[in-house]
C-alpha cells in the first residue's frame, strides 16, 4: 500500500514538474505572448464620472463596451459636471442628488464594482473627490495643508515692554497653485477661505536686533513671555528690536476640480494625524459601501500627479526638524522674514535642511502611511509619484503600481516626468510601466482625433519604456444612446468614449496595443549602449527603438514616430541569428531574407510607412540560403474605379437613400449638407469583375484603399478582411477569394464627430452655453427642457448633444470619406 501511495505521489510530482516546465517555457517564448497577449497587456482607462451626470444603466454599458473592446481596468475619478478647466456646473441637473462621496453616489460605485466582478475587470478609484490631490469636505482647517505666517512689531529697548502682539494676518484668499471657478462669485479666482481668518496656531515669539545679520545666540525666545491673548511682558535690553510672532494657518488649498458640494481642503501631507484621518475616512467609506468586493473587483486606490503646491509648515515641524537635522529651528525662523541668522551660509544651510525635512516627511508620513494602510485593506496603491516636494526615487518603492504620463501637445508626443520615472522604475527592478496616455488639451483633442493620428505618439511612449497604456480619458455616459457624443470631461482629454464614432472599428487599434504591450512586458529591458544604429536614411522617418531580451532571444521594437514615410539601414548588435519581422498590426511573423552580418552585428534595410512599427526578433540560427526581398514591391493588378453606392445613416443627418458616387470624393466637398456635415459610418458598395486574375498573380493579392478618412472595415464577397486604421492602408486578400467575375466589396468608412458638430452650428440654437475659461470652447449652461422631458428638440436640423462645444459655424471641416484610389495589388518577391 505504501509503495502504491509513493508511486501516485511520484506521478503527481512528475505531472506538476512537467506542467511547471511547460509554463516556464511558454513564459519565456515571446511568440506565445505575441499571439496570445496576457491580461497584463490589456490597456486600461481613467474613467471620469462627471458631477451628477451618472446612471446605473450607463455604468453597465460603459463597462460592457470596455470589456468588449479589450480593456480590463478602470480607475474612476469623481469630478465636477465639466472641467473648464476648473470645476464647472451645469444647471438643472436631471439627477441633482448625486453628489460625490454621498450615499446615492456610493450606490453607483457599488454597482460599478459588482459589474466589474461580473465582467472580470479591475476597478478602483481616486482617493477622494476631484483629481487633485488628497482631501475632501471631511478635512478640517487643523488637518489641512499648513503655511507659516508672521507679524512683526518694532520696539525700543532698555525698558520693560508691555504690549499686545496681534496674530499675523494673511491674505484671505487661498495660497493655491491654480485658481478655481468660484460659484459664489461666478469668477475664476483664488477664493477667500474663511479658515484663513479664523484658524491660527502659534509657533514662537522671537526678538531680533532691528537691523543687520544676527548671531544665533542673539535671537531671543519670548514665547513664554506672551499669554494666550497675545499680551507680551518683556524687559528689553538696550537697542532697537523687532518682535516676530510666528504661527501657522491653513494654506486654503482646495481639492479640484470637484463638485462644489464635494469640494474641501487638501490634507496636511506631513502630519501623521491628518494622513491617518484622511486615509481612515477613505478606506472606511470604501469598506462600508463595497465590503466583500474590496480586494476583489475593487482593487486599487489612485493618487494622481501632484499639483497641490508646497506647504511650509506642519504642526510637529519643530520636533521633526530637531530629530532629523540635529538642531533647533527656532533661531532660524527669522529667515522666513528674510532676515539672515548667523551668516549667509548658515541661513542657506537652514533653508536646505528645512526643505530636506519636508521631503523626509512626505516620504515617511504621506507615502509610507498610504502604502501601509492600503496594504492592510488589501488594496493596491496606484500613483503618479512626481510633481511634489519629495525625492522621487525614495517614494516610488512605496507605490504598488507606478504610472507616468504623456500628452498630445500640438499633435506631438509630449512626455511629462516620463523619462525620470521610467529610469527610477528600472532601477527598482519593476517591469510593468504604466502611463496616463494621450492626455490632450483642446488644441489637440476636439472630437477630431483619429487612431492613425494617435499611433505615432503611443509608439513613442513604447520606445521610451512604457508598456501599458491607461487612456486619458473615458467619460461615464449616463444617457440614452441617441444623445451623442454625450458627456465630456469638458475641455480636457482625448475622446476615448463608447460614443466615439470609431469606437467599434477602433478595437483594431486596441489589438495592436495588446500585441505591443505583451512583447514589451516580455523578458527584460536591454539598455546596452550602441546596440542599435540608424544610418543611410531616406525620407522623413524618425526611427526610435527599445530592446528586450531573455536567454538567447532578443526582441527590438522599431518604430517610425513621424507621420511621414522613409527607410533606413538599421544595425543591431546581434550576429549569427535569423532576423524576423513580427507585425503587431496584423499579428503575422516572417523571416527577413535580406541582411548583412559584420563585426558582430546584423544590418537590415527597413522600410517604413508613416507611423509604421515592427518587432525585429532574433531567436534562431540564421538561414543564409533564404531568398527574396524584405519588403516585396506591390504591383498594380487592377483599379476599382468608377461609381460606388454609398449609404449614410439617416439618424445622423445622412441622406435617406443610398447615394451614387461617380468618383471617390471628400464628403466635405459635397453639395448635400447631409453628406458635407456627416459624422459616423458610411457603407461603400461596389460590384466588379477582375478579369485580370491569372494563376501567376493570384497567390499574394492585397486590397489597397489609398487614402482613408479615417478608419475602414472591409468585406469582400461577404468575407471579413478586417479593419485598416493607419498606414499602410492595405489588407491581404485570402487566396481564392477574389473571382474573375461578380465580386462584391463593402467598405464601411467612419470619420470623426467634428463635422456633424460644426454642421449643427449652422442651425438655430436650442441650448445655452457659457464660455470656457481658457478660450477653448463653451460648456452647457443648463440642461434644456426638451432634454429633461425627453421631447423632440426644437432645432430640427441638429443631431448631436454634448456638454462641451469646441466649434462655431465657421470652424473648418475635417476631410472625410474613402478618397482612394482603391486598387488590387500583388506582391512581387524576387
Amino acid at each position: 500500500m505504501i509503495k502504491l501511495i509513493r508511486f501516485f505521489l511520484f506521478i503527481i510530482i512528475l505531472g506538476i514538474s512537467v506542467n511547471s516546465q511547460a509554463q516556464i517555457k511558454a513564459a519565456i517564448n515571446p511568440e506565445n505572448v505575441f499571439l496570445n497577449p496576457p491580461e497584463s497587456a490589456n490597456p486600461g482607462v481613467l474613467w471620469m464620472w462627471m458631477g451628477s451626470n451618472l446612471s446605473k444603466s450607463g455604468i453597465t454599458k460603459d463597462l460592457e463596451a470596455l470589456k468588449k473592446e479589450g480593456f480590463n481596468r478602470t480607475t474612476m475619478f469623481s469630478l465636477a459636471d465639466v472641467t473648464t478647466p476648473w470645476a464647472g456646473e451645469i444647471g438643472k441637473s436631471p439627477t441633482p442628488e448625486l453628489i460625490s462621496w454621498t450615499e446615492p453616489w456610493w450606490k453607483l460605485v457599488r454597482h460599478a464594482a459588482e459589474e466589474s466582478k461580473r465582467l472580470n475587470m479591475d476597478f478602483g478609484m481616486f482617493n477622494g473627490p476631484s483629481y487633485e490631490s488628497s482631501g475632501g469636505p471631511w478635512i478640517t482647517p487643523e488637518l489641512s495643508m499648513q503655511e507659516i505666517c508672521w507679524g512683526q512689531t518694532d520696539v525700543a529697548g532698555n525698558k520693560h515692554i508691555s504690549l499686545k502682539i496681534n496674530k499675523p494676518k494673511v491674505n484671505p484668499r487661498g495660497n493655491t497653485p491654480w485658481p478655481i471657478y468660484n460659484p459664489k462669485t461666478g469668477l475664476v479666482e483664488k477664493p477667500e477661505i474663511e479658515a484663513r481668518n479664523t484658524f491660527y496656531k502659534d509657533i514662537a515669539v522671537i526678538a531680533l536686533p532691528a537691523t543687520g545679520i544676527v548671531a544665533k545666540q542673539n535671537v531671543i525666545d519670548l514665547t513664554s513671555k506672551m499669554n494666550a491673548d497675545g499680551q507680551l511682558e518683556w524687559d528689553a535690553p538696550a537697542g532697537n528690536w523687532i518682535i516676530y510672532r510666528f504661527g501657522h494657518t491653513t494654506t486654503g488649498t482646495l481639492i479640484q476640480p470637484a463638485q462644489w458640494k464635494a469640494t474641501g481642503l487638501e490634507c496636511d501631507k506631513m502630519s501623521q494625524q491628518a494622513i491617518d484621518f484622511h486615509l481612515d475616512h477613505v478606506i472606511g467609506e470604501i469598506q462600508k459601501h463595497l465590503g466583500d468586493l474590496v480586494g476583489k473587483s475593487f482593487t486599487h486606490v489612485h493618487f494622481d500627479s501632484y499639483e497641490a503646491g508646497d506647504p511650509s509648515w506642519t504642526a510637529k515641524m519643530r520636533e521633526e526638524f530637531s530629530a532629523r537635522r540635529g538642531y533647533d529651528l527656532l533661531p532660524y525662523l527669522a529667515t522666513f522674514a528674510k532676515r539672515t541668522v548667523g551668516n549667509n551660509e548658515e541661513s542657506a544651510k537652514f533653508k536646505d535642511d528645512f526643505g530636506a525635512t519636508i521631503k523626509d516627511l512626505y516620504r515617511d508620513v504621506y507615502f509610507a502611511t498610504i502604502a501601509k494602510k492600503l496594504k492592510k485593506a488589501n488594496l493596491t496603491f496606484l500613483a503618479e509619484p512626481y510633481g511634489g516636494p519629495w525625492r522621487q526615487d525614495e517614494v516610488m518603492p512605496f507605490v504598488g503600481k507606478v504610472m507616468t504620463e504623456f500628452w498630445t501637445h500640438k499633435g506631438k508626443y509630449a512626455p511629462y516626468e516620463l523619462d525620470p520615472t521610467v529610469a527610477a522604475l528600472r532601477k527598482s527592478g519593476q517591469n510593468i510601466i504604466e502611463a496616463e496616455a494621450f492626455t490632450g488639451d483642446p488644441q489637440d483633442s476636439k472630437w477630431n482625433e483619429t487612431p492613425a493620428w494617435l499611433k505615432s505618439m503611443g509608439d513613442a511612449s513604447f520606445c521610451a519604456g512604457v508598456n501599458r497604456l491607461i487612456l486619458h480619458r473615458f467619460v461615464q455616459q449616463p444617457w440614452d444612446d441617441k444623445y451623442k457624443p454625450g458627456a465630456t470631461m469638458g475641455q480636457w482629454g482625448t475622446h476615448f468614449d463608447r460614443t466615439q464614432t470609431w469606437w467599434e472599428p477602433g478595437k483594431a487599434m486596441i489589438e495592436y496595443w495588446k500585441r505591443c504591450q505583451a512583447l514589451l512586458q516580455w523578458g527584460r529591458i536591454n539598455d546596452a549602449k550602441d546596440d542599435f544604429i540608424v544610418s543611410e536614411k531616406t525620407g522623413n522617418a524618425d526611427i526610435n527603438h527599445i530592446h528586450r531580451s531573455e536567454g538567447n532571444i532578443d526582441v527590438y521594437f522599431v518604430a517610425n514616430t513621424n507621420r511621414s514615410p522613409g527607410n533606413a539601414k538599421c544595425t543591431f548588435s546581434i550576429a549569427g541569428k535569423q532576423p524576423e519581422l513580427w507585425d503587431p498590426m496584423t499579428g503575422t511573423m516572417r523571416d527577413l531574407p535580406e541582411f548583412e552580418e559584420q563585426n558582430g552585428s546584423t544590418s537590415i534595410q527597413l522600410n517604413f510607412e508613416d507611423s509604421q512599427s515592427y518587432f525585429i526578433v532574433f531567436r534562431k540560427p540564421s538561414e543564409k540560403k533564404s531568398k527574396g526581398n524584405n519588403f516585396p514591391s506591390n504591383k498594380l493588378l487592377g483599379m476599382l474605379d468608377g461609381s460606388w453606392s454609398v449609404k449614410f445613416d439617416e439618424v445622423w443627418g445622412g441622406p435617406k437613400n443610398s447615394v451614387g458616387f461617380k468618383t471617390l470624393t471628400d464628403w466635405t466637398k459635397n453639395a448635400d449638407n447631409g453628406i458635407k456635415y456627416y459624422s459616423g459610418t458610411a457603407l461603400y458598395t461596389k460590384n466588379f469583375n477582375a478579369e485580370y486574375l491569372s494563376t501567376q498573380n493570384k497567390q499574394d493579392l492585397k486590397l489597397d484603399l489609398g487614402t482613408v478618412k479615417h478608419i475602414a472595415s472591409i468585406k469582400l464577397n461577404n468575407v471579413d478582411l478586417g479593419v485598416v486604421w493607419t498606414a499602410p492602408w492595405i489588407v491581404k486578400i485570402p487566396q481564392g477569394l477574389l473571382k474573375k467575375t461578380n465580386n462584391k466589396i463593402e467598405i464601411a468608412v467612419t470619420n470623426v464627430w467634428a463635422n456633424r458638430l460644426i454642421g449643427d452650428e449652422q442651425e438655430p440654437a436650442d441650448m445655452e452655453w457659457l464660455p470656457g475659461h481658457m478660450n477653448s470652447g463653451s460648456f452647457l449652461k443648463e440642461f434644456p427642457d426638451w432634454f429633461l422631458n425627453n421631447k423632440p428638440r426644437p432645432s430640427k436640423g441638429r443631431y448631436t448633444f454634448t456638454t462641451w462645444n469646441y466649434f462655431t459655424k465657421d470652424s473648418p471641416l475635417i476631410s472625410s470619406g474613402l478618397l482612394g484610389p482603391v486598387k488590387i495589388v500583388y506582391s512581387e518577391n524576387k
